[in-house]
């Protein structure tokens, strides 16, 4: 099977957000956490998202609009 830029930023989508799941589950039980690694593995997937051709990074946009919920549910819980 052939990978493709837009196969690994889809990729890289679904990982970071197994890695916000964590975060928000370890938040609901009261741990601290350190957001830097999130923050700069963000940046990274986005800037990839940025390089794809215009069509391919369309593609991808519902990975990425999950993704941002993920981590709008996040940040709710350690208003809270």
């Amino acid at each position: 099977m052939t990978h493709t830029p837009q196969d690994a930023v889809r990729a890289a989508a679904k990982s970071l957000g197994g890695v916000v799941t964590v975060a928000e589950g370890l938040a609901g039980a009261g741990r601290s956490l350190d957001l830097d690694g999130l923050e700069r593995e963000a940046a990274a997937l986005c800037g990839a998202a940025l390089m794809l051709p215009e069509e391919d990074g369309r593609a991808i946009r519902p990975d990425l609009a999950l993704l941002l919920a993920q981590v709008d549910s996040l940040i709710v819980r350690l208003r809270r």
